[in-house]
């Protein structure tokens, strides 16, 4: 089994900054892509910013010039720094990973519990 831990999440005013971590733990032969996405109250989950299985990066176009994904492949972390936040980025954010647990095993999509990022004055 594979666990994603989520951390960094909080209140911000309008301007700020914040950065999250998610940290993959378990039964973890490789990691293929992994990233982040957010639900708003009312809406449809959406990606923020990801690292494909060939790593590269993507982002949607609300975030780009803002956030910034990196990855630490020897601690098997992605993290996610925000910057010039603004009140529509308030969600919760969720980690994701597409994983094989071991070799020739099937790769499966897992998912952290969430962290809720909320931008106000």
């Amino acid at each position: 089994q594979v666990e994603l831990e989520e951390s960094g999440g909080g209140l911000v005013q309008p301007g700020g900054s914040l950065r999250l971590s998610c940290a993959a733990s378990g039964s973890i032969f490789r990691i293929y892509a992994m990233g982040w996405y957010r639900q708003a109250p009312g809406k449809q989950r959406e990606m923020v910013a990801i690292f494909t299985s060939e790593n590269n990066t993507y982002y949607v176009d609300s975030v780009k010039g803002r956030f910034t994904i990196s990855r630490d492949n020897a601690k098997n972390t992605v993290y996610l720094q925000m910057n010039s936040l603004k009140p529509e980025d308030t969600a919760v954010y969720y980690c994701n990973a597409d994983v094989r647990t071991t070799v020739g095993a099937a790769r499966h999509d897992y998912w952290g519990q969430g962290t809720q990022v909320t931008v106000s004055s």
